[in-house]
């Protein structure tokens, strides 16, 4: 129905909460600007593109309330759309930057109209090459060129629902792209790249057997903000991977089958609500680290425009921004504004939304000062550990910056875990035969205490993954030994040179049975050593099914067949995916693997074994400056030493990164036990992995052969019959 701007009464509302708040008798509105001299608030006939708008200027005297201009507008409902003026000096030099021509979007949107306006090439002529052209200030109104808010109700038939909040130790983590996941041809699904699309996809999930999907960002952000041009295709490329965001509160519109406005809203809940029916988590990377503003020369959509000095670390000459984002400006994190901006937002998708934990992108940032200097106790971070809203809810830190800051293993805030990337180079230097790896492959495996002991946190805040959205796909891994970013419009300067990758034979695509097959084996090597090391497993979407980018390592803005999901490669690489769900599967059977502390090395059970032993290829103690690419392991599995409720198996794991055979001692089963093969990965499908009640017994007292650059793993078992080893 169209707004009847003729008759509209408005009254003075309330300072609190912020945002639009839909009320049984209109709508409140709230607004943070300290140094604004006048804010008008404008409300559109409707969400539709073009239509009459009308704009209130607030009574600084009747709709203000300390730094919270206000209002009520009577009558008004859910589905309104609006947005905001907000007027004051422009004094770039002096870190303000308010703008009356500039239409600003509410930092507590919960939902925007088609950001398919957001195209500043074409609306306005920009040319990011020439430095005289400014997005930041405009003396001509862009109300046709920025998306608008739309006023939200968040009733919702939860139908019971609240956030699953499985322990992290019994979490496997998929990450995972919305769009990309289903807007392949292939995908199957009847509403391609959306969150219903996610839904058609639950069936899937619940065979491979993980238990948390982390997506990257959903939060609304500019596809059209890229300016390069993809030199295949002569088309400008997008944002795809969404890591500049430019609403916090809203999910983004276009991942949505439901047009209507704030259905997006609707859609993100059943979604989460499906997902949770089926035993899934939902996780969000979340990216309070910079804003879609950019730099001194980037667009004003909100924040620039609200208060530029309060949200925004300004450099000594505050024209221009400090970036330790690496995108062009910083958020100002441990401001006191900001850090309750950053509380709301986390507060509501939880309660709101309902979702499960944020892994916080280059979450350094947020232990930053108002200068931009690392703190030893920041705020911000010990709120978020310390929210009592937020008390079950997982917490992951990409523990970086682009501004030197690196903290893994001393991330500040108490119950933080943290993406581990020394687990992932360490891994793939083993495997790819690099020397002097096999002690630092046994850190990994132990769960990293050289890392996270010391403060006091556990195993399982090391996320351990082998590959993620940001560089090589597990098949590029082992198919590439550069990066091939050339379609990406930077003539391949862009995506990381440190890959620790190797193509096995011949750079990219093979019909080579021999490349392909030490391909396979490595792929299975990676997982099953993910799957058996102390920590939280994350997995990249599609690696379960051999997903590539053709070697691009930096799909950021590959909306394209390059990023989606393959789903012809399932088929395809049946034998792949059944390996890696059956490891997941083992993982998951076996509290050994989900041990809540770290090894001691001591016999805790008083049974002369201790929690963990290492042993070199003959059987003896490694002399770890010495020792080769080989190695094994025996962990007890009693349930006083991996502290469960019962016993689980003990295991006898062998690792062989060399070129060669090698022949392994195994340490003889104790309680008249034998020792059962339960993985090869030197061996072809099926016997590469053993599915329960299928198991083959070894004899003990023979060498087992490891083949060359592949891995063993063995449980004991009562029972009787011997197997060939090797």
């Amino acid at each position: 129905m169209a707004m009847d701007f003729e008759h509209l009464v408005v009254d003075y509302g309330k300072a609190l909460p912020l945002g639009a708040v839909p009320l049984a008798s209109g709508v409140n509105f709230a607004l943070f600007s300290r140094h604004a001299t006048a804010v008008t608030l404008i409300l559109f006939e409707s969400a539709e593109p073009d239509s009459p708008y009308h704009e209130i200027k607030l009574d600084k005297q009747k709709n203000k309330t300390g730094d919270i201009w206000h209002c009520h507008i009577r009558d008004l409902k859910p589905g309104a759309a609006y947005l905001y003026r907000v007027d004051g000096p422009y004094l770039p030099e002096k870190g303000l930057r308010f703008n009356v021509n500039k239409t600003l979007l509410d930092p507590y949107a919960k939902a925007l109209t088609d950001e398919s306006v957001w195209d500043f090439k074409n609306c306005l002529g920009y040319d990011p090459n020439d430095p005289s052209m400014d997005l930041s200030y405009s003396y001509v109104d862009d109300i046709k060129s920025q998306p608008r808010c739309i006023v939200v109700d968040d009733t919702f038939d939860w139908q019971g629902d609240s956030p699953l909040n499985y322990p992290l130790r019994f979490s496997v983590l998929y990450e995972t792209h919305v769009r990309g996941l289903t807007a392949h041809p292939q995908s199957g699904v009847e509403h391609p790249g959306t969150y219903r699309g996610v839904i058609e996809k639950i069936p899937f999930f619940k065979d491979l057997g993980v238990t948390s999907l982390e997506f990257l960002p959903i939060q609304e952000f500019n596809a059209n903000e890229l300016f390069a041009i993809n030199p295949r295709t002569g088309k400008q490329v997008t944002n795809y991977w969404g890591y500049s965001t430019a609403a916090f509160f809203a999910p983004k519109g276009s991942y949505a089958a439901d047009k209507s406005p704030g259905g997006q809203v609707r859609e993100f809940k059943e979604m989460v609500r499906e997902l949770h029916k089926a035993g899934l988590e939902v996780i969000l990377d979340i990216v309070f680290n910079h804003t879609a503003e950019g730099s001194e020369r980037g667009p004003t959509l909100s924040f620039r425009g609200l208060d530029n000095g309060i949200y925004y670390m300004l450099d000594e000459n505050k024209r221009y921004y400090k970036n330790y984002s690496g995108c062009g400006n910083t958020m100002n994190c441990n401001h006191p504004v900001v850090r309750s901006f950053i509380l709301d937002c986390l507060q509501y998708w939880v309660t709101e939304m309902h979702v499960d934990g944020f892994r916080f992108d280059l979450g350094s940032i947020l232990g930053r000062d108002q200068q931009g200097k690392l703190m030893e106790n920041p705020p911000m971070l010990e709120r978020i550990a310390e929210d009592p809203l937020l008390s079950s809810t997982k917490i992951i830190a990409e523990a970086w910056d682009a501004g030197g800051a690196y903290q893994v293993g001393w991330f500040p805030g108490g119950r933080w875990a943290e993406w581990n990337d020394r687990f992932r180079d360490d891994m793939r230097r083993y495997w790819r035969g690099d020397p002097k790896e096999t002690r630092h492959l046994a850190t990994r495996l132990a769960g990293s205490s050289d890392l996270y002991l010391r403060d006091g946190r556990k195993p399982f805040h090391s996320i351990n993954f082998i590959t993620s959205h940001d560089g090589f796909t597990l098949k590029d891994l082992v198919s590439y030994k550069g990066k091939h970013n050339e379609e990406n419009g930077e003539e391949n300067r862009d995506g990381g040179d440190y890959n620790y990758s190797a193509n096995n034979g011949i750079e990219g695509y093979s019909v080579n049975p021999a490349i392909e097959g030490v391909r396979i084996r490595l792929l299975k090597n990676f997982i099953a050593t993910l799957m058996v090391s102390l920590g939280t497993p994350m997995i990249l979407g599609g690696d379960e099914f051999g997903r590539t980018q053709r070697g691009n390592n930096n799909a950021y803005c590959q909306d394209s067949e390059t990023s989606w999901y393959d789903w012809s490669l399932l088929e395809k690489n049946a034998d792949l995916y059944r390996f890696v769900k059956m490891m997941i599967a083992f993982r998951r059977r076996h509290p050994g693997f989900m041990r809540p502390e770290f090894y001691t090395g001591h016999d805790g059970n008083y049974n002369a074994i201790p929690d963990i032993s290492w042993f070199d290829e003959e059987g003896e103690t490694p002399d770890w400056e010495k020792i080769g690419p080989c190695l094994a392991l025996r962990m007890d599995g009693s349930k006083a030493e991996v502290l469960a409720d019962k016993d689980d198996n003990d295991f006898f794991i062998m690792f062989n990164g060399g070129e060669k055979d090698v022949d392994f001692t195994i340490s003889e089963p104790i309680d008249g036990k034998s020792w059962i093969r339960v993985v090869d990965t030197g061996l072809p499908s099926p016997d590469d992995i053993a599915a329960p009640g299928t198991e083959k017994p070894l004899d003990s007292t023979k060498p087992y052969t490891v083949k060359g650059r592949s891995m063993v793993v063995l449980i004991s078992k009562k029972g009787t019959g011997t197997y060939t080893n090797g």
